[in-house]
């Protein structure tokens, strides 16, 4: 890419996005890092990418809310440049349990930040990137979409579906404008996404590589997706779930 990379990543503060941030930056990225809460967190992984030689603003902000996206976007473009990379990463899992035990306002909020929040961020970086040489959109998706999560979380695992089929249809949209849109499917990785901070260990033994990934192994795919390497991928969900 001859431009400057400059990578909008939403839920940079922790987790596989903060593992995206400093992934990004050792690969020459600039990075505006979206968070909702933890502003420690956020400037720890700040720290992170300037140590590496790149820049990095913080805005705190709710991927779904219009004006904080906008915020988002307008703080990329003024402090780092134009934007040619979003990683739409900012997720909650919402109710656990079976749906039938599901509270209505947590279904509502997963499925407002997990597609809603997608479709918003994505819509700004469309708007950002059309006339402006193009760039790349990576969506986290997640094994759920296929698996389906009974018992756990269903309606999470239908958010990430539908950010599957957001994926491949936006990229049909925006080829022409040298946009690539792209998805990478997380299986059971070890951070504190999970409401049991046990989970991911227990998980292990019905996972075929008999082990849950590290935040890192997703951010390597993400980063590959955003690089020149896949310039003739679009429309992809990337699975990187051990086997699962």
């Amino acid at each position: 890419m001859s431009r400057q990379p400059v990578t909008v990543v939403t839920g940079g503060s922790r987790g596989i996005g903060a593992a995206v941030c400093v992934r990004l930056a050792a690969d020459g990225h600039h990075v505006a890092l979206g968070y909702r809460s933890d502003a420690a967190a956020a400037e720890a992984v700040a720290v992170a990418v300037r140590e590496v030689g790149r820049r990095c603003v913080t805005v705190r902000m709710d991927t779904t809310d219009e004006a904080g996206v906008d915020l988002l976007f307008d703080t990329a473009a003024a402090e780092l440049g134009p934007v040619t990379g979003l990683v739409n990463n900012a997720g909650v899992g919402g109710p656990t349990g079976p749906l039938a035990d599901a509270d209505a306002a947590g279904l509502r909020r997963a499925l407002d930040v997990n597609v809603v929040g997608y479709l918003l961020c994505a819509r700004r970086a469309v708007r950002d990137m059309t006339g402006s040489g193009g760039g790349a959109i990576v969506n986290m998706s997640s094994a759920a979409a296929t698996l389906g999560s009974p018992g756990e979380y269903i309606h999470y695992a239908a958010a990430k579906a539908a950010v599957d089929t957001m994926t491949i249809g936006l990229s049909k949209e925006v080829a022409a404008a040298g946009i690539r849109v792209n998805a990478v499917a997380p299986g059971i990785i070890r951070t504190d996404f999970h409401a049991d901070p046990e989970r991911p260990d227990k998980a292990a033994a019905g996972i075929p590589l008999g082990r849950p990934g590290e935040p890192e192994e997703i951010a390597g795919a993400v980063a590959w997706l955003l690089s020149e390497d896949a310039s003739y991928a679009t429309g992809a969900i990337l699975r990187v779930a051990g086997g699962r």
